[in-house]
């Protein structure tokens, strides 16, 4: 029997799949929260309950990288690995080498300073959009339309000033449908995807109400979402398509823990399972 770790830090729907369905496969499943454990340079692997494998499930994008280094540090075999997560968590490393990849993504411009970012933008022109290098569920994304809202948006940006804040990302406004498409990889093939329409706004966050509805997945998406699993370092990964009137699928995100309580409730396969037998595939090689 094998027992698999799922490592979290708030105790969402996923988890809990996951840990049923490694239970209904006939394993062990730990569930250990980042929060209350310790860990120091002389820790080792047989101090912790960590069974054959991780499942890194944190919400904090900085706690998980960090306790992924710290099982890393301890010769844990952990899904994600640590250059995917790191990778998968800056949207500028991501965008990079997805474009070094020859996965289609959209245009995007980087400034390291206020006054560089709004002379960029005043000349490539409006409408950009503006995306916080570390972030997730939408929060802080927003088109910049005019240069009153470009002022208002760096001007607190000024004044917050934390480190991410001096580094600016404005990605083109691409001309699309109100949905985007969110398609589960586990290494490396798709297993599920679905729309993810927008309600009213241009975001499309399932967190943030998006409605999810099955999307069949075709063999140019079976290939970009391939190319992008592999672009990232592989492993369980949700990539986010965009339907470009003009250039067609674009991809302009990849999650690395990713969410799939929307796209499981849709999706004919069984998404935690795929996910469990995985991790323990991935440990028997």
């Amino acid at each position: 029997m094998s027992k698999v770790c799922v490592v979290f830090d708030r105790l969402r729907s996923e988890e809990k799949m996951l840990q049923k369905e490694a239970e209904s496969l006939g394993h062990d499943a730990v569930m250990l929260d980042a929060k209350i454990t310790q860990i120091n340079t002389d820790s080792k692997r047989e101090e912790f309950d960590l069974g054959n494998v991780v499942l890194e499930r944190c919400v904090s994008y900085f706690r998980g990288l960090h306790f992924t280094a710290a099982l890393d540090f301890m010769d844990v075999p952990v899904l994600n690995k640590f250059d995917v997560a790191s990778t998968c968590g800056n949207k500028m490393f991501m965008t990079m080498l997805l474009k070094k990849h020859n996965v289609p993504t959209p245009k995007t411009y980087f400034s390291f300073s206020s006054e560089s970012a709004a002379e960029n933008l005043e000349k490539v022109g409006y409408p950009l959009v503006i995306k916080p290098v570390i972030g997730s569920w939408g929060r802080g994304v927003m088109p910049i339309k005019d240069k009153d809202t470009m002022d208002a948006v760096f001007e607190i940006r000024d004044i917050t000033d934390s480190p991410h804040d001096r580094i600016y990302y404005l990605q083109e406004l691409v001309d699309r449908p109100p949905r985007d498409i969110r398609v589960i990889t586990i290494g490396d093939r798709p297993v599920a995807a679905m729309y993810r329409k927008s309600l009213g706004d241009f975001k499309t966050n399932i967190a943030l109400g998006a409605d999810p509805e099955i999307c069949e997945i075709t063999n140019e998406m079976e290939d970009m979402t391939a190319k992008a699993s592999k672009a990232m370092g592989g492993g369980i990964l949700g990539v986010d398509i965009m339907e470009d009137d003009k250039r067609g699928l674009v991809v302009h995100e990849v999650n690395n823990t990713v969410e799939f309580k929307g796209l499981a409730r849709v999706a004919q396969r069984n998404i935690p399972k795929e996910m469990i037998e995985f991790a323990l595939d991935y440990v028997r090689k």
